[in-house]
């Protein structure tokens, strides 16, 4: 089993290793951005778990609802709070 200074070494290696040689621009800034729309989906179904606990409406927290509503913004949410309303 990894020590956690051995996987901290590793990844500052990794990440001096990327700031040294360059990375290609694109595949980062993609990557880069869809962490933060599934961060942001995260982000908005906490919210609407909050403000739809005095409705019933409970959209668990997972990769596939946090992508739907990261990718999809607003819509994608209300989507997603129909669909768990009428189906489930």
């Amino acid at each position: 089993m990894l020590q956690p200074i051995y996987v901290i070494t590793i990844l500052g290696g990794l990440i001096l290793l990327l700031l040294f040689s360059g990375a290609p621009i694109k595949p980062v800034r993609f990557i880069g951005q869809s962490i933060i729309k599934l961060l942001i989906g995260a982000l908005l179904l906490f919210f609407l778990n909050v403000g739809g606990s005095n409705y019933g409406i409970h959209v668990p927290i997972n990769f596939a609802t946090s992508a739907v509503s990261g990718f999809l913004g607003i819509p994608g949410l209300v989507a997603l709070a129909a669909i768990e309303k009428m189906v489930l």
